[in-house]
């Protein structure tokens, strides 16, 4: 380690750590700098015999101007740790079998280990020679075929270059039967190490790991929302919501929460001014994608009757799809496009005519027969169904229909509906909305009115009157004094409080079990517990005739008297 800005990643060494990282790093500094060999690191004491056996195989002895003099080992600047090299002798074997220089056993020690060296390098220069001779060859075979292209970096030996191309010595050996020898004199199983050997022969301490790529717009775009080129492609039909209208357009939310926009220009083939026009928030629609933007994460539509009728065939090919097989019947194809094009211009034509709800021969508004009717409503919030259908629809979608809402016709009057609000889960409550300014029976009034509150649209009702509600209800239920529990239950609560504390005043929220979307605020002044209703509006809380913005508010002016009996009227504030 000759640079100090590194010398934190050497705390990262498995057997290392901070401490002996540093006391390393000292103890090299006090005997010169360097050493020649990992067996140094354990003969000169720098690290202990358990730390150097787990710490020993990341530790790279590189030949530097201070080491030129040295006789290095060609395998202390491998991955390989030193029992495959020193302690068994595979390496040195394997290197030996593979340039058939016979018997090692011959000589004294140091003639031994020169010849062992010497046939570790030569073994790892053939080895050399033979990845760049696979390079230049792939290289060459590449750029015949596509050009000047080749990707070095990409360039893999291990998984690019088959074995059968493979010419250098070491390939010639079978690993695997020297692997059972092994596992035979009982030393266990090797094979895995000794691949090792032969790829740190060819490539040493080369790091089998690939730089990690940065996500790109198509990458990033799959891995987002599961969704590829030939799932969502221009000419695609696809489904989703309205949420919200711009001056430039629509934003839709698709299926698998991917957003999408239909500009101005593509919500209708004539003219449009307004997007309001067009389309409403909250509505279901079926658009034509004209374009994926991927950089973007979004997908331009349109709802223009061109883009459908147009044939499939018409619309650009994503370049990442694999070219039509030249075998391709293309008149086949024509004529199941044209067979979709007729089925889907008599929906057009159905829907249409559905949707002419009166017409001047038969008086339009003014022949209104006053009974109560199915609605010709297409709203995804409207049902034309009875009071039990509606709560069973909403009961069976579980917690996941909690502040949510659906409208019925009202079975009181051909002029009012009902709407039914999930307070929480198994809980409804249903609100008489009034309808004003009605076309014909079968319309939904152009006003709707809840007590003096009046609502343009079914939109305005949920969006004004619905949403600041379920906001309500969140702010109770988050409510330091609120308990989700029975009221029984909140009672022996307060009992218990109050005999731990006689002198206390003491007092929790909990739901009203017999008004629907109503609180119940019960307290404890003596003996007996006691409660108050307490509405919920889109304005704040309900407490007799004061609506209260915010429940601290309504719970300061309760502390003031508690004994004030007042009617939060739970009729009423329905």
């Amino acid at each position: 380690c000759n640079y100090d800005h590194v010398l934190p990643m050497l705390s990262f060494v498995p057997g290392l750590g901070p401490r002996k990282a540093a006391h390393l790093k000292q103890s090299l500094t006090r005997i010169g700098g360097v050493i020649e060999s990992r067996k140094a690191l354990l003969q000169k004491r720098l690290l202990g015999p358990v730390v150097y056996n787990n710490a020993v195989a990341f530790l790279r002895i590189r030949e530097i101007d201070q080491l030129h003099s040295q006789y290095l080992h060609p395998l202390d600047d491998t991955r390989l740790h030193p029992d495959v090299y020193h302690r068994h002798n595979w390496a040195v074997k394997i290197a030996i079998d593979a340039l058939e220089l016979g018997d090692v056993d011959k000589g004294s020690n140091e003639q031994r280990d020169e010849f062992a060296i010497s046939s570790l390098r030569n073994v790892m220069h053939d080895s050399k020679q033979e990845v760049r001779k696979l390079f230049e060859a792939t290289r060459q075979e590449w750029e015949s075929k596509y050009g000047p292209t080749f990707n070095v970096a990409a360039w893999n030996p291990r998984i690019n270059v088959p074995s059968d191309r493979w010419r250098d010595k070491v390939e010639e050996l079978d690993l695997e039967a020297f692997s059972d020898i092994i596992a035979k004199d009982g030393l266990g199983k090797w094979l895995s190490h000794l691949m090792m050997i032969k790829w740190e022969f060819r490539l040493p301490f080369e790091d089998p790991r690939t730089p990690m790529e940065p996500l790109s717009g198509d990458k990033l775009f799959r891995l987002l929302t599961g969704e590829t080129d030939s799932t969502l492609c221009p000419g695609r039909e696809v489904t989703g919501k309205v949420v919200k209208n711009t001056d430039y357009g629509s934003r839709v939310r698709l299926e698998g929460n991917i957003p999408a926009f239909i500009p101005l220009r593509n919500l209708a083939d004539e003219r449009v001014e307004s997007a309001d026009d067009v389309v409403q928030v909250g509505i279901a629609i079926t658009a034509i994608i004209t374009e994926v933007k991927k950089d973007h994460m979004s997908v331009d539509l349109s709802l223009k009757m061109e883009d459908f009728r147009k044939p499939q065939s018409s619309w650009e090919r994503p370049a990442s799809l694999r070219p039509l097989d030249t075998y391709f019947d293309r008149q086949a194809s024509s004529r199941i496009e044209e067979d979709k094009s007729k089925k889907r211009e008599e929906h057009i034509n159905a829907l249409q005519s559905k949707t002419r709800i009166g017409d001047d021969s038969q008086g339009g508004a003014d022949r209104r027969s006053g009974a109560v009717t199915r609605r010709a409503c297409v709203h995804p919030a409207f049902r034309n169904a009875r009071n039990d259908a509606v709560d069973r629809e909403l009961r069976e979608g579980g917690e996941g229909m909690v502040g949510e809402a659906l409208i019925r016709p009202s079975s009181k009057s051909c002029d009012s509906l009902a709407l039914h609000w999930v307070v929480r889960p198994g809980v409804i409550r249903v609100i008489e909305v009034h309808e004003f300014d009605k076309d014909t029976d079968a319309s939904v009034g152009n006003i709707l009115k809840i007590k003096n509150e009046e609502y343009g649209s079914i939109d305005e009702l949920l969006g004004r009157y619905i949403s600041p509600m379920n906001d309500k209800v969140e702010e109770a239920i988050q409510h330091r004094k609120f308990l989700n529990l029975g009221e029984d239950d909140v009672d022996e609560r307060l009992k218990k409080e109050k005999a731990n504390n006689p002198k206390g005043m003491f007092y929790f929220l909990c739901w009203n079990e017999q008004y629907p979307g109503y609180l119940s605020l019960r307290f404890l002044l003596t003996t007996n517990p006691r409660s108050q209703n307490i509405g919920i509006s889109p304005d704040g809380y309900l407490w007799g005739p004061k609506t209260y913005p915010n429940m601290d508010i309504l719970l300061n002016d309760f502390k003031k008297n508690p004994r004030a009996s007042r009617s939060s009227g739970a009729s009423a504030a329905g």
